[in-house]
Parts: C-alpha cells; structure tokens; sequence
C-alpha cells in the first residue's frame, strides 16, 4: 500500500555514451572483483558535476580516470591515475576535489591530470574507502566513508573536513554510506544508506556535531539501493537508485513526485542538475555507461561550481 499518490513518470533520453576507444573491455581489478565478482567492467562511470562553463565531469572507478563532457556530448580524457574515483565536486573557486575509494580526498589539477592528496588518513588509521563528497557555502566538506560496510557491519562513517583543516566524524554507525548532500539551509546532511534502502538525515548543530539521526526516506525495491543525492531549488531531494533504473524526485517533506526512468541499464548511480535554466537532470548509468538527461519541472539548486 502507497500512502501518496503515484508519482509523475518522466522517461530520460540519452545525451551520451562513453565512446568506444575508452571502452576496456576485458580487464578486471581490485576494485571490481570485490564490487562486481567475476565481471569484466568496460568502466564504471559515476560523480556527475558541472563547472562554470557547462562541462560535466565524470568519474570511472576501477581505472582511475576522469573525463570532461562538453555540452555537446564529446568527451576528452582529463586524467588516468592509480586510484579508484568515485565522488567528484567543483566548489566556487573552481577546485576539483575526489573522494577516492583507495586514496581518500585528493584534487585534480584538470589543466595537466595531475592528482594531489588531500586528505588521506585519520590520524593513521585509513578509510575503509570514501565514497561521495559535498561542499558547505562556508567552504567545509562533508563525504561519506563506506567500504564495504552494510547491515552486517554498520560502521561505515560520515566526516566534516572544514575550511580549516579540522576533520570531525559525525557519525559511524551507517550500513553503507554513499551518496550526501545538505539540505538548503545547510541545516541537515542527507545520507543515501544503501544497504539499507533508505536516506538519513543528520541534524547540524552549533557545536559542529549532530544529534537525532532520522530515517529521513524507506525506499524499497531494486538490486541495491540509493546512490546519488542532489537537491533542487525548493529544497527537494533527488535520489539516484541503483539497482533499480530510476531517479527519484521527493519534495522537502519527503513525499515521492518524479520517478525519472531510464530506457536502458539498472545501475543508476549519479546525477546532476545542468543546462541553462538547471531543469534538466543528467544521470550516470553505470552498466551501459550512459549519461541520460531529463527535462524536469523544477530547477536544480545552485552548486558553488556555479555561484
């Protein structure tokens, strides 16, 4: 039983495909025998993110490398790195900072390809493998430390790196977190917690440290659960869920309105509001590595890549 109405579907058509040439076919690696056992990935493309000028950035995980998709869908090769990128975010002054599965946080220098460390440890302990990451008006970062972590192991953990340089973990007790975002008050963090098919939302407090982590949204379905997050203009939550080829699209109070499809591919895992009025979704999916875009009815809100 719905306790809402059925929400509006919107089909997505495809803006792009990873070309051919940039297809590796065949090839198997750490990363990909412990995500996908006994695959062998062309590419997994996640981390969505516009800057300034409309090229969207986009990640391939298990070969470490990152493209630049122009506005007219053609796709140059920025960077090949020994890493593992997952979550890719542009703040205003236009840096380009990666949550790194094997690395932690680095940036990209999208100039010459060259990757620095930012943040690669706490204290000496290292992640379990970062996986999203969001920038804070004030400059702060918030991301997501997920491993492999899951409901038989619920300490996957979320961090605040702030302008400053203090690292501060608000919380780990998460079964898999992945996708975050803040809400647009800068309030609250949601969470995409796949493993357990749901978003938490962490209340921000004035001592820099939260309280009452709710179950913001139970999502159920699909081969995996939410992935991305992005929120729009009035403060609505778009949630990528993997595993099951769809976007979906909540209003501030967490009441479904949107449920974005996509004609090809289940591993909806990112997405990103671009184009000049910021209506139109683009959503990574993984299997296929396809770049989908929708028209939607409200506008994305600002990220500071755009300020």
């Amino acid at each position: 039983m719905s306790l809402y109405p059925p929400p509006q579907i919107i089909t997505a058509e495809i803006f792009t495909r990873l070309p051919e040439r940039f297809r590796t076919e065949g090839r198997r690696s750490v990363w990909t025998e412990a995500n996908r056992p006994g695959a062998a990935l062309h590419s997994f493309i996640e981390g969505p993110s516009f800057d300034r000028a409309g090229n969207l950035f986009i990640v391939d995980i298990p070969w470490g490398r990152v493209f630049k998709v122009a506005p007219d869908g053609l796709w140059t090769q920025v960077a090949e790195y020994d890493g593992e990128p997952n979550g890719l975010k542009i703040d205003r002054d236009g840096r380009i900072l990666i949550a790194d599965y094997k690395n932690g946080i680095v940036e990209l220098d999208p100039a010459s390809g060259a990757v620095k460390s930012i943040l690669e440890r706490v204290r000496v302990e290292r992640f379990k493998g970062v996986n999203d990451l969001v920038f804070a008006a004030n400059g702060d970062l918030y991301f997501t430390d997920q491993g492999l972590t899951g409901l038989h192991d619920a300490t996957g953990r979320v961090f605040r790196l702030a302008a400053d340089g203090r690292l501060t973990c608000l919380v780990d007790t998460v079964p898999s977190p992945n996708g975050i975002v803040l809400n647009e008050r800068e309030t609250q963090v949601y969470v995409a917690v796949t493993r357990a098919n749901a978003i938490w939302r962490l209340p921000l407090l004035a001592d820099g440290g939260t309280t009452k982590v709710g179950l913001f949204i139970q999502l159920s379905g699909g081969l995996s659960g939410p992935d991305g997050l992005a929120l729009d203009a009035e403060g609505g939550l778009w949630v990528c869920h993997a595993g099951n080829g769809c976007a979906w699209g909540f209003d501030r109070l967490g009441h479904p309105k949107y449920r974005v499809v996509v004609p090809e591919g289940l591993t909806t895992t990112n997405l990103a509001f671009g184009g000049a009025d910021r209506r139109t979704l683009f959503i990574t999916e993984s299997d296929t590595a396809t770049i989908y875009r929708a028209k939607v009815p409200v506008a994305g809100r600002p990220m500071y890549s755009h300020a």
